[in-house]
């Protein structure tokens, strides 16, 4: 018995929360969906590398631990010129500048390979083919979003706001 590819559609029921958050000003740039492979998604906007992977987690670790990497070698240099040359603030600079560009350049290619970590309690339900729909709304409209995603989905579980992430520039 060959072994085929499942794929599952979305049910109408995702479709019409999506047409709801519409019309409520947000927009489908600000509406994420994660699914699993099997899922066709259909028209739903699928969530980004930023979204599904750890690549901003990863940026923000690689700038620091290289920008202070740089900083240190910058500082060792000033103190212990290389070659008797004389090594001034601007180079400590520079090398604080070059570690942290470096670092976020690796981090950020090893971060793309890496799940979310904050996705991570939803992981065995996107196995089991359940969706996971991020819409990023303001703190001040939270509520109201949630209760019209609760018409749709009674049984859904709303995990509420990350108050770490800006949603709106």
């Amino acid at each position: 018995m060959s072994q085929g590819r499942r794929v599952f559609r979305v049910c109408s029921r995702v479709r019409r929360a999506y047409d709801d958050l519409l019309p409520a000003r947000i927009t489908s740039r600000h509406i994420h969906v994660l699914a699993n492979h099997s899922v066709a998604l259909e028209q739903l906007p699928e969530a980004s590398l930023l979204q599904s992977s750890d690549v901003v987690h990863s940026l923000e670790r690689g700038v620091a631990l290289g920008g202070a990497t740089g900083a240190l070698l910058g500082l060792v240099a000033l103190v212990y010129p290389p070659a008797e040359l004389a090594i001034a603030g601007g180079a400590v600079v520079a090398l604080t500048l070059v570690g942290a560009g470096f670092g976020a350049w690796t981090a950020t290619m090893i971060g793309v390979d890496e799940p979310n970590a904050r996705l991570e309690r939803f992981r065995g339900a996107i196995r089991d083919g359940q969706l996971l729909i991020m819409a990023d709304v303001p703190g001040s409209r939270e509520h109201e979003i949630e209760q019209m995603v609760a018409q749709h989905f009674p049984k859904a579980d709303l995990e509420g706001a990350e108050p770490t992430t800006p949603i709106f520039p």
